[in-house]
C-alpha cells in the first residue's frame, strides 16, 4: 500500500513517468596530468571534454552530469590514490583518463576490476590491446604504436635510407619505435632513449649532427618536445636533417615552440583543418572559449564524452546494466569529430590516419595541418589476440 501511495504521489507530481529526474546525477572523474611541463596536455584534455558537457547543456541522457577533475601528477602511485577516491568516495560512473601510458598502466586494473568504465582520451598502449583487453576498457585516440607507423611509412615512402630514433625511456616510447619499425626497413643509426624529464637535449644534437641521418624520428610529448624542437632549430639541423615525429610539435606545444616548429612533420588522426562540418564547428568554438587552438588531446576528450552520452542515451539513463552499457559504448553511435571512426573488437578505434606539418596561420597562430592521409579505416595489429568480451 505505501509504495502505492508513493507512486500516486509521484505521478501527480509529474516526475514518475520520466526516470532520469529523479536519478541522481551521472559522475564523471577525469584523470590527466595537470602539473609540471606536461600540464599543457592535460588542460587540452580537461578543456576539450567540458566543452563537450557545456555542447550537451550539462547533461547526459538526460541526467544531470558532474565532471570531477583530479591531477595525477604524472606519478604512478599518485594517480592510483586519486583513482581510488574517485571509486570509492565520488563513486563516479567512468573515469576518462590518462594522457600517459605509464598513469594508464597503474590505474586499468583498479578501474577495470571495480567495473567501472574506463575511456582513454589519450594513452593506448599495447599493454591492453591485445590478450589483456578488458570489455571496461575504450580508447577514443589510437593504439600508440599506429601513429608512429605513420611516420615509418612515410621515411620508407620517401626513401630515407638512415634514421636517427629518439623516444623516451617508458611504455610510449618503446611503442612509438615498435610502430615505427613496422615499415620502415632503412639502417637506424642510433635508437636513443632518454629520461622523461630531459631538459638538455645537446649530446644527442651533437651525435645527430655528426652521423648525419637522413631524418630524424622522435617522440617527445609536453615540455620534452618544446625543449627539443628549439634547441634542434638552435642548433641548426632543422633545415638540414628533417624531422618526422609524433606528439612532439602539435597545438600542445606549439604555442611554446612557434617558429621553432615550423615545417616539422608529425603524425596524427585528426588535425584541426579537417574539413568537416562537426569539425569546422569545434575549433572555432574551442578556439573562441579557451583562446588556443585545440590539438588531439582536445578533440579525443570531446570524443569521450560524446561517446558517453551515446551510450546513456542508448540505455535511457539507467547505468546499473553493465552488459548494456558495454554494448552500447561499442556501437559508438555518435559523430566524431574526425569522421569516420568505430571500434575494434578490442576497443581501440578503426579510423584514418594522416601526415601534418605545421604553418603559421594567417592570424599568427600555430596549427598541424594535413598533408596527406597514410591509412584508411585502420586498425590495430593486437586485436586479433583480444578475447575479452567487448
Amino acid at each position: 500500500m505505501k509504495t502505492q501511495l508513493t507512486l500516486a504521489a509521484a505521478l501527480l507530481a509529474g516526475t514518475a513517468l520520466d526516470p532520469a529526474v529523479a536519478q541522481e546525477k551521472i559522475k564523471l572523474g577525469v584523470v590527466v596530468t595537470l602539473s609540471g611541463p606536461a600540464a599543457a596536455l592535460g588542460q587540452q584534455v580537461r578543456d576539450g571534454f567540458a566543452l563537450a558537457v557545456k555542447d550537451l547543456g550539462g547533461k547526459m541522457g538526460g541526467r544531470d552530469v558532474e565532471v570531477i577533475v583530479a591531477d595525477d601528477e604524472l606519478k604512478p602511485d599518485a594517480a592510483v590514490t586519486k583513482v581510488k577516491g574517485l571509486l570509492e568516495r565520488d563513486k563516479v560512473d567512468f573515469v576518462i583518463g590518462p594522457i600517459f601510458s605509464n598513469i594508464l598502466q597503474a590505474i586499468h586494473r583498479p578501474i577495470t576490476e571495480s567495473k567501472t568504465f574506463l575511456i582513454s582520451p589519450n594513452a593506448g598502449p599495447s599493454t591492453f590491446a591485445g590478450k589483456d583487453c578488458s570489455p571496461f576498457f575504450y580508447v577514443t585516440s589510437y593504439q600508440n604504436d599506429q601513429v608512429h607507423e605513420i611516420l615509418g611509412k612515410v621515411a620508407q615512402d620517401r626513401g630515407y635510407k638512415r634514421m636517427y630514433l629518439m623516444v623516451p625511456n617508458y611504455q610510449a616510447g618503446k611503442d612509438s619505435v615498435a610502430g615505427f619499425k613496422l615499415d620502415y626497413k632503412g639502417e637506424i643509426v642510433e635508437e636513443s632513449y632518454m629520461p622523461l624529464n630531459t631538459l638538455d637535449f645537446q649530446p644527442e644534437l651533437s651525435k645527430i649532427s655528426s652521423q648525419k641521418p637522413d631524418a630524424l624520428f622522435t617522440f617527445m610529448p609536453g615540455g620534452l618536445g618544446v625543449n627539443l624542437v628549439k634547441q634542434y632549430r638552435q642548433a641548426g639541423l632543422a633545415d638540414s636533417i628533417p624531422v618526422l615525429s609524433a606528439f612532439t610539435v602539435d597545438e600542445s606545444t606549439l604555442p611554446a615552440q612557434q617558429d621553432a616548429a615550423v615545417g616539422m612533420f608529425g603524425g596524427a588522426n585528426w588535425a584541426p583543418n579537417l574539413d568537416n562540418p562537426q569539425n569546422k564547428k569545434f575549433v572555432a568554438s574551442y578556439e573562441a572559449t579557451y583562446n588556443v587552438v585545440p590539438g588531439t588531446y582536445a578533440f579525443q576528450a570531446y570524443d569521450a564524452a560524446m561517446l558517453i552520452d551515446s551510450a546513456v542515451k542508448a540505455v535511457k539513463g539507467d547505468l546499473s546494466n553493465k552488459d548494456a552499457v558495454r554494448a552500447a559504448l561499442k556501437k559508438a553511435d555518435f559523430t566524431s569529430l574526425r569522421g569516420a571512426f568505430k571500434f575494434n573488437t578490442n576497443g581501440y578505434p578503426i579510423q584514418n590516419f594522416y601526415l601534418t606539418k605545421v604553418a603559421k596561420r594567417p592570424d599568427g597562430k600555430f596549427q598541424t595541418e594535413i598533408v596527406q592521409k597514410v591509412f584508411e579505416n585502420y586498425g590495430d595489429r593486437y586485436a586479433k589476440d583480444c578475447k575479452a568480451a567487448n
